[in-house]
This record gives C-alpha cells, sequence and structure tokens, in this order.
C-alpha cells in the first residue's frame, strides 16, 4: 500500500487493521539445529518421511514440537531420492542350442495380459527346448517365486527337473528365494542377457503361437477361464500338432521315440548361433541337419 499511494506507514496500518508492532516483527527463531538435524536423518535414512524422523529426533533427546519440525521440514522442500536400478552381473552370450536329450534344458518367460474387465493377468510358461514339449502354463494374477517353484515342483514329481533352466533377468527370477531353491536342486540357470530376447527364441517363438491361439483369440473373464483354455491347448500344442522342427512328429511322439532309443537323444533340433552386431541387429544362423531314421519313411531336413 505504501508503494501505491504516499502515506505514513501508522495510517496504512489503520487503513489494513494491523498493529504496527507487526510492521516491525522480526522472527528470533533460530531454526538451524533443526535444519541440521533433518538434514543428516534425510542423508541416513532417504526413503522414510517425517513421521520416522521425529520419532527419532525425540529418541535423541530433542523436545522440538511436531508442528515446528513440521513447519522447517516443509520450508526444506525434501524430495523422495529415488533408489538407483540394481545392477545385474554380467551375462554371457551362448549360442542357442536346444540340448541333446529329453530334460536337459527347459525354458521360463512370463507373459501379460488382460481379461474383459482390464485387470491385468501373468501367464507363466514353461517349455522343453529338445522336444519342444509345453510343460506348463499357468495364469494368475501375481506370480511370485513361491509361484514359480510351486510349478516346478509339480513338474519335479511328474517327469523330473533339467539340468539348466534359460530364462530373463525378471525379479522374480533373480530372487534370493528362487535362486537359493535352484542351487538346492543342483538346477543350472542360465540368464539372457538384458534386452536380448532373441536369446531366448524357443520360447519367444512358443509365447506367440500361445497369444495367438489363446489370449488373442478369446475374451477372457476369469482366471479358471483362462487356466482350462491353457490346460486344453497344451494338449492340442503337444499332442497333435507337429512343429516344423520336429518334421512328422509332434512334441510328445517326438521324447517318446527318443526315450524308447528309436531317435538317439543326440539327433536334436538344428543349432542356432545368435550373433550381434554393432548396431544391436541380431542375425540367427541355422545350421540344418538331414537325419535318416527308422522312426520315419525318409530322410527328412530339420528346420527350426
Amino acid at each position: 500500500m505504501k508503494k501505491e499511494e504516499p502515506v505514513s506507514s501508522s495510517r496504512a496500518c489503520r487503513v489494513l487493521g494491523l498493529a504496527r508492532s507487526q510492521l516491525y516483527y522480526q522472527s528470533k527463531r533460530d531454526d538451524s539445529e533443526i535444519i541440521g538435524k533433518l538434514r543428516e536423518l534425510a542423508d541416513k535414512y532417504p526413503s522414510e518421511c517425517l513421521g520416522t524422523y521425529f520419532k527419532l529426533i525425540r529418541r535423541h533427546g530433542h523436545h522440538w514440537g511436531r508442528m515446528r519440525v513440521l513447519r522447517v521440514y516443509r520450508l526444506m522442500k525434501p524430495g523422495m531420492r529415488r533408489k538407483g536400478k540394481r545392477r545385474l552381473p554380467a551375462r554371457v552370450k551362448e549360442p542357442l542350442v536346444s540340448g541333446h536329450r529329453v530334460n536337459e534344458q527347459w525354458a521360463m518367460d512370463f507373459m501379460s495380459d488382460a481379461f474383459s474387465n482390464g485387470r491385468r493377468v501373468r501367464v507363466l510358461n514353461i517349455m522343453d527346448e529338445f522336444t519342444r514339449e509345453a510343460l506348463a502354463v499357468y495364469a494368475d494374477y501375481s506370480i511370485p517365486s513361491v509361484g514359480v517353484i510351486r510349478q516346478l515342483e509339480m513338474l519335479e514329481q511328474e517327469r523330473g527337473l533339467p539340468e539348466v533352466i534359460r530364462m530373463d533377468n525378471s525379479p522374480v527370477y533373480t530372487s534370493q528365494e528362487f535362486t537359493d531353491w535352484c542351487q538346492s536342486k543342483g538346477i543350472r540357470i542360465h540368464y539372457i542377457q538384458p534386452g536380448r530376447p532373441m536369446q531366448n527364441a524357443f520360447m519367444e517363438r512358443f509365447n506367440k503361437i500361445f497369444r495367438q491361439d489363446v489370449l488373442d483369440a478369446y475374451l477372457l473373464d476369469s482366471l479358471e477361464e483362462l487356466n482350462q483354455l491353457a490346460e486344453e491347448w497344451m494338449w492340442t500344442y503337444n499332442h497333435e500338432i507337429p512343429p516344423g522342427s520336429l518334421g512328422n512328429l509332434t512334441a510328445s511322439e517326438y521324447a517318446r521315440a527318443v526315450n524308447s532309443g528309436k531317435l538317439p537323444s543326440h539327433q536334436s533340433c538344428a543349432e542356432f548361433t545368435t550373433i550381434n552386431s554393432h548396431n544391436s541387429s541380431s542375425i540367427i544362423k541355422e545350421e540344418s541337419l538331414v537325419y535318416s531314421c527308422p522312426i520315419f519313411r525318409e530322410g527328412f531336413k530339420i528346420i527350426s
């Protein structure tokens, strides 16, 4: 008001209804000790909030009021510190080989989709890379490491466990609980390199077929419906549809032929080698093999 009109301070205070003491009041409050304490706690406990800081202040013997600490805390405008992303150990790039016998190497991966009501759902897929058999397709709203272990334990009772499991770097797969379980069972975990899904190409193609045949083909409403369709699809995939890489045999027929000795176990599907160039493009090089076996009428060329 004094800037707009050349009036005295006393008249301006009378017009505004303020006491003159308010105009000249200077706060003598010193909050430097509170600021220092809050900064110390924020550096030591970056993910905590004011409630925890105030409890620690009281435990350290300070008796500042909560509203005073809150006022100083707001004036400091602290921001929640973002935790740095946990760095993964270096993953070794290996050739994409399907193995040489049944139960030698499996692959696992998660898929995500949504029901008609918009609720998200996760699907855990497990396959045998040598026989291309679908071992498990399990859907749930959330699948933690305990759920993955439960599915593997069920497969252990049915057919045993593999020597190696190929998977990505999902937090479920890198959790301490899952890695400890695999170590106790003698399973070697083969993590692919981050951002390189082509290193798990057998599983990626499996996911594509399941999405085309089930997830994209039906409007689903419940977990029960999805799991029932997945069970029916697994039977059809294993017993009725012969993959191109197995010639004229279905996955279950191929597994029986190997187990019965009619097809030597070393005569597996083609070996793929992933090659990453400087521009991060990927080339899958196929080594085709021609076999002649008593179970077939004539030799055929295996193409994965």
